[in-house]
C-alpha cells in the first residue's frame, strides 16, 4: 500500500501545484487513500520532496531532492511496483499495470527519457506508449524489460 501511495503522490505532484500537506492529503483521500497528516509528513520525508515556486508564484511540492540519480531510482521503483505486463502493437507499447497505477507508471516512463519513446497516455491500469517506429518499439521494450528485471536480480 505504501508503494502505491508513494506512486500516487509522485503522480499528484506532477499533475497539480500542491502547496500544502493538507492539499496533498485531500487529493490522496479523493483518490481512495486513507491518510493522516503524520502519514503525509512521513511520505514527504521518505520521498525527499522539496518545495519550489510554482507557475502561480506560490510554493509547490516537487521530487528534486537527491539529484537526478535519486529521481531515476524513484521512477524505477514506481515502474517496477506498478508493472504487470507489456506487449507490442506496431509502434505502440501497451503496458498493463496494477489497478490505479497507470498514470504514475506513465509519468515514470516519460521521465526516464527512453530513446525512441515519444510519450505515454494512461488510463487506470493500461498505458499506450507511442514509439517513433516499429523497429524502435522492440528496443524500447528491451529497455523496459531490463528495468523490470532489476526488481528480482
Amino acid at each position: 500500500m505504501k508503494a502505491k501511495r508513494h506512486a500516487k503522490i509522485i503522480e499528484l505532484i506532477s499533475q497539480y501545484e500542491i502547496e500544502t500537506q493538507e492539499e496533498l492529503a485531500q487529493k490522496l483521500i479523493e483518490a481512495g487513500f486513507n491518510v493522516t497528516q503524520a502519514t503525509i509528513s512521513r511520505d514527504i520525508r521518505e520521498l525527499k520532496l522539496s518545495k519550489v515556486a510554482g507557475h502561480n508564484g506560490k510554493q509547490k511540492y516537487v521530487a528534486l531532492a537527491g539529484g537526478e540519480s535519486h529521481n531515476a531510482d524513484k521512477y524505477t521503483r514506481v515502474l517496477q511496483d506498478g508493472f504487470i505486463s507489456r506487449t507490442m502493437a506496431t509502434n505502440l507499447v501497451v503496458i498493463k499495470t496494477v489497478s490505479g497505477m497507470a498514470m504514475a507508471v506513465a509519468v515514470a516512463l516519460d521521465a526516464m527519457d527512453i530513446p525512441g519513446m515519444m510519450g505515454c497516455i494512461a488510463g487506470d491500469d493500461t498505458i499506450f506508449c507511442a514509439i517513433h517506429s516499429e523497429a524502435e518499439t522492440v528496443k524500447v521494450m528491451e529497455i523496459i524489460d531490463k528495468v523490470i528485471a532489476k526488481r528480482h536480480p
